[in-house]
């Protein structure tokens, strides 16, 4: 099979905007025009997390030193730097909703896309800087020699790393690891709270399962989710007691509710081992280049959109390759 040049990686993210603008129809923008398309500089600023480049000064320098890539990308004059931090700080809610179409048009591309079960599970990644002990962090008090605090950032427990200060990427997967919605939050933030804001997008997908672990699991949920025809099904230890929780367990324990839910860990673990080496957040509890809300929801939520573009890409060309040897 031949394999995907950049060239079909930006072609994809276009054509995949276009469609994405054309179903949200016109949106109404006050205040100066853009100067620059959000496409333009969503495919910029994935490529620039791809080539580890994050200061927007040295992107800046980047576009200026390499005009003709510039051109090819869609910029017509190279931004200031302030220009790329203030538009990069806004990208996230474009972002996370590209990613959401993205998740719904693939469906009619292979069935490997479907949105029959989904998974939903966090991960954490580790702030950029020390850490701020929360007796300090609770009092508002910064030691004095504690430098480049990411003050914006909080603490949670995670089972594989234990305590981390920092973020939390709450992904949508489906069986096969493909990418459905993204938010990201501090690292306080619950699971569930998250699944709640979540729930309208998750239901647009209309799923037949939503599969989760523990931190997702709430009778009264999984009662009124089953009573609007889907399943919530997560391993419910903590809710043993009751005619209602016997007879979930039950339910759990047969097939297909069985193999859904034991798919968790299988389908989107590596995913997010996949975001890591994407992005570089390899070391260190997975510790983020930037700083701030603002700047690390864009840049997890333009990871998972290129893992979207990059499933969607190879796949066109395996089913390219395929049609070709059977000719």
């Amino acid at each position: 099979m031949q394999a995907a040049t950049r060239a079909d990686y930006i072609r994809a993210y276009f054509t995949l905007f276009d469609c994405f603008q054309q179903e949200r129809g016109k949106i109404v923008h006050y205040g100066h025009p853009f100067e620059y398309a959000d496409q333009v500089l969503i495919v910029f600023f994935t490529m620039m997390s791809v080539r580890r480049i994050f200061g927007f000064k040295t992107q800046h320098r980047w576009l200026r030193q390499h005009l003709q890539e510039a051109l090819r990308l869609g910029f017509e004059q190279i931004p200031d730097r302030t220009t790329l931090s203030r538009r990069y700080k806004t990208l996230d809610s474009v972002v996370q909703a590209f990613i959401a179409f993205v998740g719904r048009w693939a469906e009619t591309l292979h069935p490997k896309f479907d949105s029959r079960v989904l998974i939903e599970d966090a991960s954490l990644f580790k702030a950029h800087g020390p850490v701020w002990h929360q007796s300090d962090r609770l009092a508002g008090r910064v030691p004095e020699k504690l430098r480049n605090l990411d003050q914006e950032a909080s603490w949670r427990k995670s089972a594989y790393h234990g305590w981390v200060y920092g973020y939390s990427l709450h992904l949508t997967s489906n069986r096969a690891g493909f990418p459905k919605l993204a938010q990201v939050e501090t690292a306080s933030i619950a699971e569930s709270g998250v699944l709640d804001q979540k729930k309208e997008a998750l239901f647009a997908l209309e799923p037949r399962a939503i599969t989760g672990d523990n931190a997702y699991c709430k009778a009264m949920r999984v009662r009124n989710w089953a009573a609007q025809g889907i399943l919530l099904l997560t391993p419910a230890a903590k809710w043993q007691t009751g005619r209602y929780a016997l007879a979930y367990h039950r339910l759990i324990a047969k097939p297909p509710f069985a193999d859904w839910l034991k798919c968790r860990k299988t389908a989107i673990q590596p995913i997010f081992d996949l975001f890591s080496k994407l992005l570089g957040t390899l070391n260190n509890h997975k510790q983020l280049p930037l700083q701030s809300l603002t700047k690390v929801q864009p840049f997890l939520c333009l990871g998972v959109l290129a893992v979207q573009i990059a499933m969607i890409v190879n796949n066109a060309l395996l089913c390219l390759s395929d049609r070709f040897q059977t000719c």
